[in-house]
């Protein structure tokens, strides 16, 4: 019984000396009710990206192997459909047509974007993102979601782009 009242008696005593201190807080260290505490804010630099003109944009044909397409005036709706299709398969876990999801939101893309650059993107996002700088600049605004690499075709990816085409003549 005796152990027991020195045992405890030193853990109390340890206790108090740990928990204790001389009753001096630096003012500054000390938190009054209803304050929030205080915490060092480390400011991180922020990346400048520079803004590219449309003209710009649209005399950008990206890198990959698209050089140029021929596109009419006129919407191939044939196209347009199986273009829809394929997006709707490969592009919707990232990409809404009306909002910005995981990436940029398509609608207005034909508007803001070459088609080369635009079929570019879709077969060639890897090199697009090393070497094109709009590519760069989307990655850095969509929070480093990169752009997967849906081993799209060529036929594919022009189907994309008469239905990004008519969805924008639409809408």
């Amino acid at each position: 019984m005796k152990s027991l009242i020195k045992i405890s008696s030193i853990l109390l005593v340890g206790l108090l000396i740990a928990c204790g201190g001389n009753g001096e807080k630096k003012e500054k260290d000390q938190i009054k009710v209803g304050q929030q505490p205080k915490t060092e804010k480390k400011e991180t630099p922020k990346k400048e990206t520079k803004s590219i003109s449309t003209d710009d944009a649209l005399a950008n044909i990206g890198k990959g192997p698209i050089d140029n397409v021929e596109i009419s005036d006129a919407i191939n709706n044939e196209m347009a459909s199986r273009g829809k299709k394929v997006y709707n398969n490969l592009c919707t876990a990232c990409h809404k047509m009306d909002k910005k999801f995981v990436g940029p939101a398509q609608g207005g893309v034909t508007e803001r974007r070459s088609p080369e650059w635009i079929m570019n993107m879709i077969l060639n996002p890897e090199e697009m993102i090393k070497k094109d700088p709009i590519a760069k600049q989307l990655l850095i605004e969509s929070n480093m979601a990169v752009m997967a690499n849906q081993n799209v075709s060529e036929e594919d990816a022009r189907a994309i782009l008469e239905y990004f085409r008519q969805y924008d003549k639409n809408n």
